[in-house]
């Protein structure tokens, strides 16, 4: 069933305002996906923060028009379905290279973070971004381990110490 103009425009609304909150976008063909996995697909993006839709390319030109998702245009052709990542960069990413891994028929056509579109097999290096909690392990290492590394150094000589006083110790008993 066709849209009418105002559905269009609903849809048009919508998936601009999500383009200008997300992280990063990729677009992948669906084509020969059955519905159950378009299902399994769309689950399993609302499981992990991300704006799934299937629409048609005028609508989503229209839609990402002024947006840092602008650059995607002219790779919007064919049955396309747009991931938005929402929480963190990577995430859309992830979900589409994990779903392609299951199902060779999802193609990536367009991937595009910070204004900048990338070719299709930065999709792997888009999803191997460290997700808001891992990166702020990851800092929180870094910055402990000069503080642990001092502990270490102003423990050592009274450590020392204590061991060569415990091996005077037991040379003594043996004696």
């Amino acid at each position: 069933m066709a849209l009418k103009l105002d559905d269009k425009k609903i849809v048009v609304e919508e998936i601009a305002a999500i383009a200008a909150q997300a992280h990063s976008a990729v677009a992948a063909e669906y084509r020969g996906l059955t519905v159950t996995e378009l299902t399994a697909l769309r689950k399993k993006a609302r499981e992990t923060g991300v704006y799934l839709r299937v629409v048609k390319n005028t609508l989503a030109k229209r839609a990402i028009a002024g947006t840092d998702f602008e650059c995607m245009q002219d790779g919007l052709v064919g049955p396309l379905i747009l991931a938005f990542s929402m929480e963190d960069p990577g995430c859309a990413a992830r979900l589409v290279d994990e779903f392609s891994k299951e199902n060779d028929k999802l193609v990536t056509k367009v991937v595009a973070i910070g204004g900048q579109v990338y070719d299709p097999s930065e999709l792997k290096r888009l999803a191997s971004l460290p997700t808001y909690d891992q990166a702020v392990s990851m800092l929180m290492s870094v910055m402990k381990a000069p503080v642990e590394k001092f502990v270490r150094t102003l423990a050592e000589p009274h450590a020392k110490m204590v061991r060569t006083v415990a091996a005077v110790k037991d040379q003594k008993e043996a004696a």
